[in-house]
């Protein structure tokens, strides 16, 4: 209910930057390998090359939406996802069913709960942490989850959004996870 005016005001504004409907809607890993659709906010326009293929994502975000990644006001749309059971407000970020075939054993130990809008390794560093540490912090969490655990966790998150803190966008390390290093 709070951040229904928000929402509201960028289902209007998203359109008119990215002329295009403002939620992107991508498939992605949930709780035990079960494949849903996630809902974010449009970051990205849809611009592609001579042959159709998509920019670099670098090519086709515009200010208005590193304004959306940075204040991770893009993410708002996920508690629709909450709500229908497909997430939860903690657990580890939900990836492409592409890369479910990439994990080892330990790693897919991630998929015993419900991904999350925030999580263990978004408050660790996000972005600027490894791959490794991020499953490391997942694997982590779901072998420790709790109620205490969770609400420390959105506690750092709300203070990290409010300092500005880990909420850059710009990737320091390789994106790409290929899989165990």
């Amino acid at each position: 209910m709070v951040l229904s005016p928000v929402f509201l005001l960028l289902i209007l504004l998203v359109p008119c930057f990215f002329n295009a409907p403002p939620f992107f809607i991508q498939k992605r890993l949930g709780k035990d390998g079960r494949i849903f659709s996630i809902i974010k906010f449009r970051s990205m326009t849809g611009d592609t090359d001579a042959s159709g293929n998509l920019l670099p994502d670098e090519k086709r975000t515009i200010p208005f939406g590193r304004f959306l990644r940075k204040s991770s006001l893009d993410e708002i749309p996920q508690f629709i996802n909450v709500l229908k059971g497909d997430m939860s407000l903690v657990g580890p970020r939900p990836m492409l069913p592409f890369y479910n075939g990439l994990y080892s054993s330990v790693q897919m130990q991630r998929n015993r709960v419900r991904p999350g809008i925030t999580g263990l390794a978004q408050v660790s560093g996000r972005n600027q942490i490894s791959w490794y540490t991020r499953f490391r912090l997942d694997v982590w969490y779901v072998s420790h989850v709790s109620f205490w655990l969770d609400m420390h966790i959105l506690l750092r998150t709300f203070q990290q959004w409010f300092n500005g803190k880990n909420v850059e966008h710009t990737r320091h390390i390789p994106q790409e996870f290929e899989g165990n290093p």
